[in-house]
């Protein structure tokens, strides 16, 4: 049972969406980090519920530090938070005991447990144990943002729906951390988005689309070649989250349309360091950092609890059956999910940093 990321600081998750708690347990943080309990409290801000039609679960997500910290600084020993549920309705999962949700984890969970899995909301692969790893996230989120290490994500697109593209990197990560709904192109894209995702509401259906996240300040030379790779620890961290189905970092699947000579991206001199004339690697050659953004997209898939009738299979009895859900889900979570891919994002590079430099690193020590 995996539920633990990382090499020198690791993520432990615990918890079901319907259960007393969920939570998180960091190991390997330096001592001496400050734990800013607003700041993690704004980014669970950016997690919540968002919208008309979004979800009327609400949770007060307050988090409970119950070891690793002490008069505000982490103590170097595991860092344990605790976040509890409130606001369950579990009777509105009864029939999911035996009904699986089409593109849900209900009939895989099913498999790998046996049935003995706690079905309610999820259970433990329900998207309300991302606010633990938001809360964790935020602490070396705050850790890389005191180091000049900047994480920002948008809604590259909702539904067909496209927002501008990155410009000014450490001006629109800026905006980003103030946007409730995470979009750089103003009032206009963020109201054809909300639309989109309204109008999916009103007939039982959902809507997915692309998020596009932005590391700017990075050191050059942090990351392993072959199987530690940038890339690869971010994708396999990403792929944990629900709903995502997709990653590609700088040009992408792009690359597949070019030629050589106008993917490569040269090398010049700009004030005394070595950078690039473009960056379709998205900041990482073999493997490793090169000093530039990272940039890589995230793809959010539709959320699959949606009021339609949907065909699935009765586990009970052994034949075809029909499913009409009800409780309280979201028609989209892309803007939610912002704050998540950047949780993960940073810890993953904190781990990247931490072994490549060392634990102190995180606490600000000279390295």
């Amino acid at each position: 049972m995996k539920n633990t990321i990382g090499n020198a600081l690791t993520v432990t998750l615990f918890g079901e969406s319907h259960g007393e708690a969920i939570g998180a347990v960091l190991d390997g943080l330096a001592p001496g980090i400050a734990v800013d309990m607003e700041y993690i409290r704004a980014r669970l801000l950016q997690r919540r519920p968002y919208g008309a039609a979004a979800t009327k679960r609400r949770e007060p997500d307050e988090v409970e530090i119950i070891s690793g910290v002490f008069n505000g600084r982490t103590s170097g020993t595991p860092l344990t938070l605790l976040i509890r549920n409130c606001d369950t309705k579990s009777e509105h999962y009864d029939q999911l005991r035996r009904l699986p949700r089409p593109a849900h984890a209900d009939l895989t969970a099913y498999y790998k447990y046996g049935g003995y899995q706690d079905y309610r909301g999820g259970g433990h692969f329900s998207g309300r144990i991302t606010a633990a790893l938001v809360a964790a996230g935020a602490i070396v989120m705050k850790a890389l943002l005191d180091k000049g290490i900047c994480i920002g994500t948008h809604i590259s697109c909702c539904h067909g729906v496209c927002d501008r593209q990155f410009a000014d990197l450490a001006e629109d990560i800026t905006a980003l951390a103030k946007n409730a709904f995470p979009v750089l192109g103003g009032a206009e894209v963020k109201k054809a988005m909300e639309d989109e995702i309204l109008a999916a509401a009103a007939e039982g259906d959902s809507v997915g689309g692309v998020l596009e996240t932005a590391v700017i300040n990075m050191p050059p030379g942090v990351g392993e070649p072959w199987f530690d790779t940038v890339e690869g620890m971010l994708a396999h961290s990403l792929f944990a989250i629900p709903a995502v189905k997709g990653v590609e970092f700088g040009a992408g699947f792009a690359y597949a349309g070019l030629k050589g000579s106008e993917a490569n991206d040269g090398f010049a001199y700009e004030q005394g360091r070595i950078v690039t004339r473009s960056n379709n690697n998205g900041g990482v050659n073999g493997g490793i950092t090169n000093g530039m953004p990272v940039i890589f997209r995230t793809v959010i898939k539709p959320t699959p609890s949606i009021y339609k009738e949907q065909q699935t299979v009765d586990l009970e009895k052994g034949c075809n059956a029909s499913l009409t859900i009800s409780g309280r889900h979201d028609p989209a979570i892309i803007h939610r999910a912002r704050a998540v891919v950047d949780a993960v994002t940073a810890l993953v590079l904190a781990d990247l940093l931490t072994v490549r430099y060392g634990t102190d690193y995180l606490r600000g020590q000279d390295r």
